[in-house]
């Protein structure tokens, strides 16, 4: 309803009429979820692209540990490449959705993650170790072990 009154009558409800109560959205078309509905599709299509991994170089080995909370094991999957890449993917599925619900909020993210770093020489492909506990993927990928130079003594004649 507006502050003055249509001359025909009934609502007024248009962008242009600063007097409309009507709250224009500049955002209506895109595809965000408001509070008052959520498109499906919407979720569905969402990327999972807050995975965050962190990598960690000790003397003995490379370490990566990633976040990845609700997802069980069978769901991510660590493979190794020929050219020394490290590849973690995986998927989270989305909530099945009752026609009865009615949702106000959704932060989790659903859909597919797929992260790739490129390791150093140093890493021992063939020994790669991956595990899983309380959401928190740690791979470990050993390093090879640096042979250190024989020194020796060389006694002095004279």
């Amino acid at each position: 309803m507006s502050l003055i009154p249509s001359w025909f009558g009934g609502r007024r409800s248009n962008v242009f009429d600063p007097f409309s109560l009507d709250l224009w959205d500049p955002f209506k078309d895109f595809p965000f979820p408001n509070s008052t509905s959520l498109s499906a599709d919407f979720r569905e299509n969402s990327a999972f692209v807050n995975t965050r991994i962190d990598w960690r170089e000790t003397p003995e080995a490379h370490v990566f540990k990633a976040d990845l909370p609700g997802l069980k094991k069978e769901e991510v999957k660590v493979e190794v490449e020929d050219d020394r890449v490290l590849q973690i993917s995986g998927e989270r599925n989305v909530e099945k959705e009752d026609k009865n619900d009615t949702w106000h909020r959704v932060e989790r993210s659903s859909g597919k993650f797929l992260r790739r770093f490129r390791l150093p020489d140093d890493a021992r492909m063939d020994q790669v170790k991956a595990s899983m506990e309380n959401g928190v993927l740690t791979v470990t990928v050993p390093k090879v072990e640096e042979k250190k130079p024989e020194v020796k003594a060389i006694e002095i004649s004279g």
